[in-house]
């Protein structure tokens, strides 16, 4: 199977942006088919998925994309350096995968591949470097972006490349790429339409952020979306199934930090340096989830950083599962496909008969000796059974991950 394309998504929601980065990477690279790597129902800084996983799924499946695979949730909500190396792990082990595309701030490889190798070879002056930012005070992506710069001298190209949350990705994915000796060649294309924060509209492309922000003050997205996403979104918020953002489980937060000890607080991921001590006296003290990250965030600390750990601590995450999910290949959770997907999972099979491709969540589970296989999926579904608390309506029911049908695009 020739020109195969990976893409690795959260496409939350999937918007006319991610349709000109999927259509323009099919045509730069010749690619015939499609995968994408996505994110369940939580996302990698720390928040909730506008809507389920089975929905984007669906709606990047009639944009286009042929496969949409889950990436694992201690995968999806871990920092950008495990975010991006779980991803690219499944890529690479479908041993089919020609190219992945990904977007960026600056838009030129050759630059971006050029920090990803000091990165991924930290040599003693870079880390000596790191560690004089750290010893200032400073949070870790602050002393390395401030490390980066001095490490390259002057040149304008390396001094702010690690200011824009695409290029810190576009990094991981190469650096990634790099460590597992992968056969994947990488490209990037520039994300001139709209930074991934920013709230404006541009010839009819929106950032996610925006487009959430336009659905929460009930404004129109019709122009900024594929027609199908508009539709999907639409009955999604008919049927109450939209949960716009982590404070639809503040209370369940801060009533799990209340109940649980030093200790426990302690093995969160990215808790570190006797953070666990403010994080429980901010716990004890706040009622509101905005009110607790502002009592927990110091220069060192961000708030993305901040609401990972308390995503975490929602969905039961430890440092131990997280260094656990580092030494498997993961599992492949099929969340969705069309009649092309259908060929590419048959050739992923055939490929590497060895791999674990999940079409079955009740097989797998009852087949399946790898304990860290099982608790990495265990994630996934306690991710789900959680997300569906945070409905507006009533019909919030649990083990959707047994029972909800893949989604299959005639």
């Amino acid at each position: 199977m020739n020109g195969v394309l990976g893409i690795i998504s959260e496409y939350n929601p999937f918007h006319n942006g991610h349709l000109h980065h999927l259509n323009y990477s099919k045509e730069i690279t010749k690619s015939t088919f499609s995968i994408a790597v996505m994110s369940g129902n939580f996302t990698q800084r720390g928040d909730t998925a506008l809507v389920d996983k089975w929905t984007r799924a669906e709606m990047a499946l009639k944009a286009g994309v042929d496969l949409v695979i889950e990436l694992p949730t201690v995968y999806a909500t871990s920092s950008a350096e495990n975010f991006a190396e779980g991803a690219v792990k499944i890529l690479n082990a479908l041993g089919i995968v020609d190219y992945i595309s990904f977007g960026s701030e600056l838009g030129d490889i050759k630059p971006l591949n050029e920090v990803a190798e000091i990165l991924y070879k930290e040599p003693k002056e870079f880390s000596s470097l790191i560690t004089r930012q750290l010893k200032s005070g400073l949070s870790y992506p602050k002393a390395r972006e401030l490390a980066i710069s001095m490490y390259f001298g002057s040149s304008k190209k390396f001094s702010d490349i690690l200011e824009n949350p695409n290029n810190i990705l576009a990094i991981e994915y190469l650096k990634a790429l790099k460590k597992y000796k992968s056969p994947i060649l990488p490209l990037t294309i520039k994300r001139d339409y709209s930074d991934y924060n920013s709230k404006k509209v541009k010839n009819g492309i929106a950032s996610s952020t925006a487009i959430r922000t336009m659905i929460e003050n009930k404004k129109n997205i019709h122009y900024v979306v594929p027609y199908e996403t508009y539709e999907l979104m639409e009955e999604q918020i008919n049927l109450g199934h939209i949960v716009p953002n982590l404070a639809v489980f503040e209370k369940q937060i801060i009533y799990n930090l209340r109940k649980m000890s030093i200790q426990e607080i302690a093995s969160i991921p990215d808790v570190t340096e006797g953070l666990e001590y403010r994080i429980k006296e901010a716990a004890n003290i706040s009622n509101t989830l905005e009110t607790l990250i502002t009592r927990i965030k110091t220069k060192r600390y961000t708030q993305t950083r901040i609401q990972r750990i308390l995503l975490h601590s929602l969905l039961g995450i430890t440092s131990k599962d997280i260094n656990a999910s580092k030494k498997v290949i993961p599992y492949i959770r099929i969340l969705g496909f069309n009649k092309h997907g259908k060929r590419i999972i048959s050739a992923i099979a055939a490929n590497n008969p060895s791999l674990k491709i999940i079409v079955s969540l009740k097989k797998f589970m009852e087949s399946t000796p790898n304990n860290t296989l099982r608790n990495m999926i265990s994630k996934d579904i306690l991710a789900t059974n959680i997300y569906t608390l945070g409905y507006s309506s009533n019909d919030g029911i649990a083990n959707l991950d047994y029972t909800h049908n893949i989604i299959d695009i005639k």
